[in-house]
């Protein structure tokens, strides 16, 4: 029987270790797999050692950094002296992950990083601890894979899970009816976060924001977007002094029916382009972290859609442009500048484009399987 352990970090990380042991289990049901992760590994037939709620978290918290550091150093002693897998599959979470995977180092059990860390952003040294501990890397994005083939190592693109994975638009008209808004009127939809930390920082100034458009526009409607994976008492802390509509568990029905977004960076925004609503993208962080991240990057933009395309197709605006004029500037040409709405809907779509039309998880569930026969 062969063994398996999957390494996630997030909520979404889970959601593709889930999909990825779905697929392996139903290629070879004999297939042992544990791993760190939620309720989506856990029903694709995983036996959970840790949950990874455990291990969200982000900034310079001693505590965070500490239990990081005890929880590497249990899961490496468990792999290697009492589940002692054939194979590890670290799924994103780049930071944790190549830290246990130091410790693989040597022990002759295969390591493969699926959703690697985004090196071509930024910190592009890390690609060289990649190539001394990962066996094999499992890319989403086409322009990885000629970056590592470049430093010698093995790779396969798999595709972007957002391809199979999105759902369909939901029925705007049927969304509406079921949370009260009105048909007629223009939805705006907030997107602050799935982080405490992105809360905090971003929340407020996205509601200030909002509260400055509907007083311009009192035909907008507005919605907050809670993360699932955000309690409701960590999420109330931060959202604050709004009579907005909040809806929990619909992120991509919401976004899919949205006239326009105000996102704060991240994957949302790829799904967002995908579904081809306009959007602008706001961040902000403590100001030591951002003068960092300038000494650190590889690149200037902050969201996917600029990125992939290498066009600067949405507003970013980061740190000190992180302003709820600028905001509401950016969100009020979206809705009412006819051209500039039809231009960026129009280069959304170039986004899938780039992205191939492959299986993620098949891709990924495939090279893994390969990997334990030979």
């Amino acid at each position: 029987m062969k063994k398996i352990f999957i390494i996630t970090g997030e909520y979404s990380g889970d959601m593709h270790a889930g999909r990825v042991a779905e697929i392996l289990k139903q290629e070879n049901p004999d297939i042992e797999i544990e791993g760190i992760g939620g309720e989506n590994l856990q029903k694709a037939g995983a036996k959970i050692f840790c949950d990874h709620s455990k291990m969200s978290g982000f900034g310079l918290n001693l505590k965070m950094i500490i239990d990081h550091l005890s929880l590497e150093k249990k899961v490496a002693d468990y792999i290697l002296n009492s589940y002692k897998p054939d194979l590890v599959l670290l799924i994103d979470y780049g930071t944790f992950n190549l830290r246990v995977a130091k410790h693989l180092k040597g022990s002759g059990i295969k390591v493969f990083h699926y959703i690697p860390p985004q090196v071509w952003a930024s910190r592009k040294w890390r690609i060289k601890g990649i190539k001394k501990y990962v066996d094999k890397v499992l890319c989403i994005f086409p322009f990885e894979e000629n970056l590592y083939k470049e430093y010698g190592i093995d790779v396969h693109y798999c595709g972007h899970p957002l391809i199979k994975q999105l759902p369909q638009k939901a029925n705007r008209e049927q969304f509406f009816e079921k949370y009260g808004f009105d048909t007629s009127r223009p939805l705006v939809s907030i997107f602050p976060g799935s982080r405490p930390i992105e809360l905090n920082f971003l929340a407020q100034t996205f509601i200030q924001a909002a509260k400055r458009l509907q007083k311009l526009h009192p035909e907008l409607q507005f919605c907050i977007s809670h993360a699932p994976n955000l309690s409701d008492n960590i999420f109330d802390k931060y959202i604050k002094n709004t009579d907005f509509k909040v809806i929990k568990g619909e992120n991509q029905a919401l976004l899919s029916v949205s006239d326009s977004l105000i996102l704060a960076s991240g994957t949302v925004a790829l799904e967002a382009s995908l579904y081809q609503v306009p959007m602008i993208i706001g961040y902000k962080g403590p100001v030591i972290l951002y003068f960092a991240y300038l000494l650190i990057r590889c690149i200037k933009n902050v969201s996917l859609p600029n990125i992939i395309t290498g066009k600067n197709i949405v507003p970013e605006l980061i740190e000190f442009k992180f302003t709820p004029e600028n905001i509401c500037y950016e969100t009020e040409k979206l809705l009412y500048d006819k051209a500039a709405r039809t231009k960026m809907i129009e280069d959304l779509g170039h986004v899938k484009e780039k992205l191939s039309d492959k299986y993620s998880a098949k891709e990924a569930a495939d090279c893994i399987l390969q990997a334990l026969t030979s």
